[in-house]
Formats: C-alpha cells, sequence, structure tokens
C-alpha cells in the first residue's frame, strides 16, 4: 500500500524564540536528545527495511530537527531508498545546507517556515536560494501575523514566480474580509488557512493510508486525536487501518485538513502535499 507517515519523536527544543511557541528557546537535555535520537534512529531503520509499502514520510518535530546530525542523516538516507517516495522536514532553514548534497533531490524535500526577528532576512533568503541552486523541492511560509504582513510582501517579491509562498493563519485569530484579502493577494491558497475546518464525521485519509507515529512507535490516526490504533513496530496497527470519519468537530491546522477527502487538496497540492507545494495551475475552490 501507499502509506503516509507524520513522525514526531520527543525533541522539543528549538534555537528559535518566538513569542506564540512554547517551545522558543527550550533546551533539551542532554539524555532527552540521546532518547530523540534513538528513537530516530530505530524509525529511520523501520523505514529503510519496509519492502511491501510504498512510504512518504514527513518529520514534524516540535523543536527544531535539522540542526541535528540525526535528522539530517536519515532525511540523507530515506531520500535514496526506492521505495521511499518522499522525505520531508518541517524546518525554520537556520541549519546550513551543504549536507543535501548527499541526498537524492528526486526525494527529499524542505517544508520551510521565516520567522522575523529570528534571523537576518538576507540570511534566510540565501538559504533558500542554495536550495533551488541544488534542485531541492521547497516551499516557504510565514504566519499572518499583521506585523508579518510587511515581511511576507517582500519575500513574495524576492522569491522566484515557481516558489509557493504560503500563509498559515495565526492560531485563534480571525480576520476581516480585508485582511484576508491582502493575505489572499500574497498566498492564492490563504481561504483553506483562514478558517477551522468543519470535520466531524466527515472521511478522512487518516487512519486508512495517513498515520502518525511517536518516539515510542505509537501509532495514531493523526497528531490531533490521541486515541491509539496499535505500535508501528509490533505490527499491531495493521489490522486498525481502515476508512473512517473524524471524531474531532473541527481541523484548524494543515498537516490535519490536507488530507480531509471533503476538501480538493490532494488535487490542488498533487506530487507536493507533504512538503506544501501545490501542482502547477493549481488553484482554490470554494
Amino acid at each position: 500500500m501507499d502509506l503516509t507517515i507524520l513522525y514526531r519523536g520527543p525533541l522539543a527544543s528549538c534555537d528559535y524564540d518566538c513569542p506564540y511557541c512554547p517551545f522558543a528557546k527550550r533546551r533539551d537535555t542532554t539524555a532527552q536528545l540521546r532518547a530523540d535520537r534513538a528513537a530516530l534512529d530505530r524509525f529511520s531503520a523501520w523505514a529503510a527495511a519496509q519492502r511491501g509499502d510504498r512510504l512518504s514520510i514527513l518529520f514534524t518535530p516540535w523543536g527544531e530537527g535539522l540542526v541535528r546530525s540525526w535528522y539530517r542523516r536519515a532525511l540523507v538516507d530515506l531520500s535514496h531508498r526506492p521505495h521511499v517516495e518522499r522525505v520531508v522536514i518541517q524546518t525554520n532553514l537556520s541549519c546550513r545546507t551543504d549536507w543535501l548534497a548527499e541526498a537524492d533531490p528526486a526525494t527529499v524535500a524542505l517544508w520551510c517556515t521565516y520567522h522575523p526577528g529570528q534571523t537576518p532576512y538576507a540570511r534566510f533568503l540565501a538559504k533558500v536560494g542554495e536550495l533551488a541552486d541544488r534542485g531541492i523541492r521547497h516551499s516557504v511560509g510565514i504566519v499572518g501575523l499583521p506585523e508579518n504582513l510587511p515581511h511576507a510582501r517582500r519575500l513574495r517579491a524576492d522569491l522566484p514566480d515557481h516558489v509557493y509562498l504560503w500563509v498559515n493563519a495565526a492560531e485563534g485569530r480571525t480576520y476581516t474580509d480585508a485582511e484576508a484579502a491582502e493575505w489572499t493577494a500574497l498566498d492564492p491558497l490563504f481561504p483553506y488557512s483562514r478558517h477551522p475546518h468543519r470535520s466531524a464525521g466527515l472521511p478522512c485519509r487518516t487512519g486508512e493510508s495517513v498515520i502518525s507515529v511517536d518516539g515510542a512507535g505509537t501509532v495514531r490516526r493523526c497528531h490531533f486525536v490521541p486515541a491509539e490504533l496499535g505500535n508501528l513496530y509490533d505490527g499491531s496497527y495493521r489490522a486498525a487501518l481502515s476508512p473512517r470519519g473524524c471524531p474531532l468537530a473541527v481541523c484548524d491546522c494543515h498537516i490535519g485538513y490536507v488530507h480531509l477527502e471533503t476538501l480538493p487538496l490532494y488535487d490542488v497540492f498533487a506530487g507536493g502535499v507533504l512538503e506544501r507545494v501545490p501542482a502547477p495551475l493549481a488553484a482554490p475552490s470554494g
């Protein structure tokens, strides 16, 4: 089967201190970092050894993963596995990019977020340019806070036309039509992020062809539903994979609602669902 896995291990440290993030400037202890490394190595070994499934993997660490050598090594290794369709990580792009020379650019991709005030703009833009020079698929995005609007406009002007600039609606923020129009002018797909999506009882690919895995190998349908489906490493999750409706009232995170079957986002992001890269000529509907 084609199986998409969202992996989130125990890593919870970050080199940035964004005021809205609970993991800002948090430091993991040496023991915590060793545990995260062991968990990721175990997951990567499992993924590399699979033969029956075609895998697509998105690493969604609470903290910043690419400043840790084991995340870079995992992406490089998995990118060369013939049964891995795509391997992606969410990152603030504070790390160097030379390690990507060892990865397969046909498989590896980055979901990059720009955080104004955390890194010099020129430095971030230069790193994005390095990704393009290396032929690495990537998207670039920003949180839709009012103070970020001029930064987003600058990014859109400086990025190549083919690089998608996404905008995440700020958590808990309500946008007027005028405000939403300003963000939509930069990201035509912003309307999908503007409001939480009603999901109760609606069909979703999570729990069937998409799963969430934590550092212990516990499998859930997604990051936002705590019910367990089994364990990755003993194979007990397999029997639980089946079509199912969402048990939550709403879904308000892109890595969740992108999998709702009632939304057209698998067509909008055809070939780039995990790295958030729209298909050419993709346009929002509704």
